[in-house]
């Protein structure tokens, strides 16, 4: 009897976390952390990869830095350079404005993705450094597990 209480209590947790609407991703580029947030509860965390010059905010196309702000999450591609992707809504208004009057392209194509394609480095050690464009990098596990978590158009916050 016992065994079965701890099963149903293990699946009303399990489902109650699963079921959660991811409200928000919240990123903090300065601790390497990703959140999913229901409400105000943290869901999932992850630890991320950034641009390779990941202090402050994307300026320019080619400036190695992943963006900061709100944005939303879009499409989700199967089909790129990288294990599955979900493109970030950068540039925002706000950043094109700032790009054209400093007369700079704001740069684009900013995604959380897995590892590149073909890529035979243990998942640990990919973790351990900034390698992306600017882009926002999981395992190709947790991505699968990302993706099954939030949906297109999920806000993410990102800061430092």
């Amino acid at each position: 009897m016992t065994r079965y209480f701890r099963l149903l209590l293990f699946l009303c947790f399990s489902l109650n976390s699963a079921a959660a609407e991811i409200d928000l991703v919240k990123v903090d580029k300065s601790k390497r952390r990703m959140y999913l947030i229901s409400g105000q509860q943290i869901i999932q965390e992850y630890r991320i990869a950034l641009g390779k010059e990941p202090k402050g905010h994307k300026q320019q196309e080619g400036d190695q830095r992943t963006p900061e702000g709100r944005y939303y999450l879009e499409a989700i591609s199967n089909d790129s350079g990288y294990y599955r992707s979900i493109h970030i809504s950068y540039p925002n208004h706000q950043d094109k404005v700032h790009a054209q009057r400093l007369n700079i392209n704001p740069g684009g194509d900013i995604k959380i993705h897995g590892l590149k394609n073909g890529d035979k480095q243990r998942p640990e050690y990919v973790k351990s450094f900034d390698w992306t464009n600017g882009c926002i990098a999981l395992t190709n596990s947790e991505m699968d597990e990302f993706l099954s978590l939030v949906k297109e158009g999920t806000p993410i916050e990102i800061e430092w």
